[in-house]
């Protein structure tokens, strides 16, 4: 009886503690209020009660009512407390969790919550109205349903599409427009007299006013109209705005471009070294413009010495000047098939930070020693001044190291000694990343050749030649020699780092795999790249390796930028970062920052504790802009391989199944165009899918479709509004 007594008496002090500091009225108690409701909601004794039940317990002021109501919302933002459908503010159990809500066309979704391997089944009727992007409060369901974890949303935290891209359709009385992304879900009705003169047809940028409900579509109200779907350009820059890239740069930015020479200053060179004596060359792609990277070669003995020369951009780019701020802001060059949205204007990275031959340029330079076996027993970065001797391509170079071609070779002769020794060293460099696991994944690329108006006029898969390999071999190593120096000096930094795959994805692809009669070690230790290297060797030039690849690639986790240096797993590296190509990537640019202080002494505590405060920033940034143009750049591939193949219905095309689903049958064509066989098109039989051998079976026939397999399809439709194209199998004469 007694411990009742004192545990009540506990109690109430608690609530007392609470309402005494609702009686001081000072900004600077919020947090500590926040701190004393936590430990109120964490209590044994608490029960889930309404807002007015919480105020009348612990006797909140009138006047205090709007700031614990505040604070109550930050809570739940964070996923201390959650609100039941009853209004009760209630402890998260272990099975609430929050994350982000990713719609699809069907209604249903899932949420993919961080750290967690396997995202959440959330089904149509236990959406609660999420939206694409949503941040979302959900139960999971303690059973899995099938082979996947079920929840439902609980609440919505916060939205995450303000606007929306689509068609705008007009009615009489009002219009509504259909959203570009395909898993936004539903279409946005328009009031008559928020369609700022829309017709149908056009695309049109909308601002959401009303999310609506599982019974109501959302309303919004037309802000921008960007032109007409049949106007060229219109469907690219409808996705520039769908993915909010920055595409004009502000007007201070231009101020100070004003002010960038075209030639550099000759007092630089007291302050470099100066290698304009040394032979370099650039080697890049026909079309490149902002030549980043030079390279020089010679070997002394055994000893390789590798002069890897990036462009010296933080010299024109002062921290914290409006071309510092807007290079931030864009994270990353993003490149979208006929035109480029560049981090950085044309007149620094095609002009003066353009390593362009035959003129004075500043560079920031890796040089490095490299032994026979490919290791890098010294290296030294210096700020430069260098003379590219040569813009050369990837097709010319080729042409000389693989192709023996004698015209070309006679032009380049001069240069040629160097290549063969960039191919030499390139094997070395190669043969030593194999051997310690790192994993090369090689799939075509699409090339898509556009005309004036923006039309695909072909599509091919771009072929990464020898001399594209010997560049990406030498980027590498600098790229890990610069990490690894800048780790051991203990200095903030940021790495590029790639984690070790989930277990469950990699079970996952071990069982997919063993049907194909192939196996990886999966122990209960994390897996070596050297297993899945092993994987990639043994189905090469097999039917099921772009599959296969393609599976592997998907269990792996996304690279990131960070400042702990965790490794990175995919190239099997302890050490690694992004140190060349600042005119396109800002990290890039934000480390040349910190080496140039370093190396000239000016990198003292209270700048490395400037480093230390901003980095963290800078990192999650950048990897959150990366993602961003990776996915406009493939929504742009996309949609341009369905307009391509819009003028090829009725065309015949060999194909291999790429993937097969309950739904249909993927294939991929030679130019890496893919398109599905619907199940509901193949009329010959009825068609079962054996979601445990991955095969496609007809019933009475026993007909079946595997993966990897050759066969012949007719394009029988594309649609570009939706993103789809439609193949029909046909039938082989003999």
């Amino acid at each position: 009886m007694k411990d009742k007594k004192v545990k009540r008496k506990k109690k109430v002090n608690n609530h007392n503690k609470i309402n005494d500091s609702y009686m001081v009225k000072d900004s600077d108690k919020m947090e500590e209020r926040k701190n004393m409701l936590e430990e109120f909601f964490a209590s044994d004794e608490y029960k889930p009660m309404r807002f007015r039940d919480i105020v009348s317990l612990l006797q909140v002021p009138k006047s205090s009512k709007h700031e614990l109501n505040k604070i109550l919302d930050i809570m739940i933002s964070q996923g201390k407390i959650i609100i039941d459908d009853k209004g009760r503010y209630k402890k998260p159990g272990d099975n609430v969790k929050r994350g982000t809500f990713s719609g699809t066309q069907k209604g249903f979704g899932f949420v993919i919550i961080e750290g967690e391997p396997e995202d959440i089944f959330i089904p149509e009727l236990a959406t609660k109205g999420a939206i694409h992007g949503d941040t979302v409060v959900i139960s999971i369901s303690e059973e899995k349903t099938g082979k996947r974890k079920e929840g439902a949303v609980l609440q919505i935290l916060e939205r995450g599409m303000k606007e929306v891209v689509g068609t705008f359709q007009k009615s009489k009385n009002f219009g509504f427009v259909v959203p570009d992304n395909q898993k936004f879900g539903h279409d946005i009705f328009i009031p008559k007299d928020s369609t700022k003169g829309a017709i149908t047809g056009h695309k049109v940028v909308v601002t959401i006013t009303n999310y609506g409900d599982e019974e109501h579509n959302p309303e919004g109200k037309v802000i921008e109209i960007i032109g007409h779907i049949n106007d060229p350009g219109v469907d690219i820059m409808s996705v520039v705005k769908a993915y909010e890239l920055p595409v004009e740069f502000p007007k201070d930015v231009f101020r100070v471009l004003d002010f960038i020479p075209d030639e550099i200053d000759p007092k630089e060179l007291d302050n470099r070294l100066d290698i304009r004596n040394i032979q370099t060359v650039t080697i890049d792609g026909e079309d490149a413009k902002d030549l980043d990277d030079a390279i020089s070669l010679t070997k002394e003995g055994d000893i390789y010495r590798l002069g890897v020369h990036i462009a010296d951009v933080t010299h024109y780019v002062k921290e914290g000047a409006a071309l510092d701020k807007e290079a931030l802001k864009r994270g990353t060059s993003v490149y979208l098939v006929d035109r480029v949205i560049p981090m950085l204007p044309h007149k620094l990275s095609n002009g003066i930070c353009s390593l362009n031959p035959g003129v004075d340029r500043l560079a920031l330079s890796c040089f490095m020693d490299i032994d026979s076996k490919g290791n890098v027993i010294s290296h030294n970065i210096a700020e430069t001044v260098i003379r590219s001797d040569r813009r050369m391509t990837y097709t010319n170079v080729s042409k000389i190291i693989e192709k023996e071609d004698a015209e070309v070779t006679k032009e380049y002769e001069e240069f040629v000694p160097m290549f063969m020794l960039m191919l030499e060293l390139s094997e070395v460099l190669k043969k030593r990343r194999h051997k310690r696991g790192a994993i090369n994944f090689d799939f075509p690329e699409s090339k898509i050749i556009v005309d004036h108006n923006g039309k695909p006029v072909e599509i091919r898969a771009y072929e990464r030649n020898r001399a594209t390999k010997i560049i990406e071999e030498f980027m590498l190593i600098a790229n890990e020699t610069v990490a690894e120096n800048y780790f051991w000096q203990e200095i903030p930094f940021l790495y590029r780092t790639h984690d070790n795959p989930d277990d469950e994805k990699i079970r996952v692809l071990a069982i997919f795999i063993n049907n194909f009669g192939y196996s990886i070690k999966v122990g209960n230790e994390d897996i070596h790249p050297k297993e899945l290297q092993k994987l990639l060797n043994r189905i090469e030039d097999t039917p099921e390796e772009a599959l296969i690849s393609r599976l592997t690639l998907r269990s792996m986790k996304q690279a990131k930028y960070t400042v702990d240096n965790t490794g990175h797993f995919g190239l099997s590296a302890k050490y690694y970062s992004h140190f060349t190509s600042p005119i396109r990537r800002y990290p890039d640019l934000q480390i040349h920052r910190i080496i140039k202080e370093n190396i000239n002494g000016k990198l003292d505590e209270e700048r490395r504790n400037h480093y230390q405060k901003l980095l963290y920033e800078v990192a999650n940034h950048s990897s959150k802009t990366e993602r961003r143009a990776d996915e406009a750049e493939r929504e742009v591939e996309k949609m341009k391989k369905v307009e391509y193949m819009m003028d090829h219905i009725g065309e015949i095309y060999q194909g291999v199944i790429s993937g097969i689903t309950t739904w249909g049958i993927y294939v991929e064509l030679p130019n890496t165009v893919e398109g599905m066989v619907r199940v509901s098109d193949m009329v010959d039989d009825y068609y079962v899918y054996d979601s445990e051998r991955y095969l496609m079976i007809g019933e009475h026939t026993k007909k079946t479709y595997k993966l990897g397999q050759t066969v012949q399809v007719e394009v029988i439709g594309a649609d570009k509004l939706l993103r789809t194209i439609d193949f029909a199998f046909v039938e082989v004469e003999i």
